[in-house]
């Protein structure tokens, strides 16, 4: 299975804002930007997180023929979401930090609670290729499941490796 993952556009916040699972807007302009900078095969099946900086890019990628599936979606943050990181208790960031698997953010989700949805995912995907609109840190649990380790060092791989990828930005995975 080849699968082409893009990034959402940049959405519309404030720097350093915490916004995992919240629905922020995204800017026509950058929308625009990245649909103009993507170079993808046509015809592919389309998925998207149904969060808006995906589904309106999967959208404008392909007209009418967009899944949107809520297994796709950032982490949810909880209490943390829309709040500056700067106002995060640093406790609460050293805590999650300890006990990256568990620990859950804003009361919220884990990051092996996301792998197990994106896995869910992956594993009723039935296609020899698609294309799935979505999040980095999406993006890295499907790239870390890629490599056929189990669920919980996969998360926990995920979780660990640095934040490098792009708004926009187009990763592939094939097999």
């Amino acid at each position: 299975m080849t699968l082409y993952l893009v990034r959402h556009p940049q959405p519309d916040v404030a720097p350093g804002l915490c916004y995992g699972a919240s629905d922020v807007p995204v800017t026509e302009a950058e929308l625009a930007r990245v649909h103009a900078g993507l170079a993808l095969p046509r015809g592919l099946p389309v998925y998207s997180s149904p969060l808006r900086r995906c589904a309106l890019l999967a959208e404008r990628l392909a007209p009418g023929r967009v899944t949107l599936d809520a297994r796709l979606a950032e982490m949810d943050f909880g209490a943390w979401e829309l709040r500056p990181w700067s106002d995060i208790p640093r406790a609460d960031v050293d805590a999650w930090a300890a006990n990256l698997l568990h620990y859950r953010p804003g009361g919220a989700e884990n990051v092996l609670d996301v792998a197990r949805r994106v896995q869910g995912f992956i594993d009723e995907l039935n296609e020899s290729s698609a294309l799935v609109i979505c999040h980095a840190g999406t993006i890295r649990l499907m790239a870390a499941l890629h490599g056929g380790v189990p669920l919980e060092q996969a998360a926990l791989q995920a979780a660990q490796t640095p934040h490098r990828i792009g708004y926009g930005q187009l990763v592939v995975l094939g097999v």
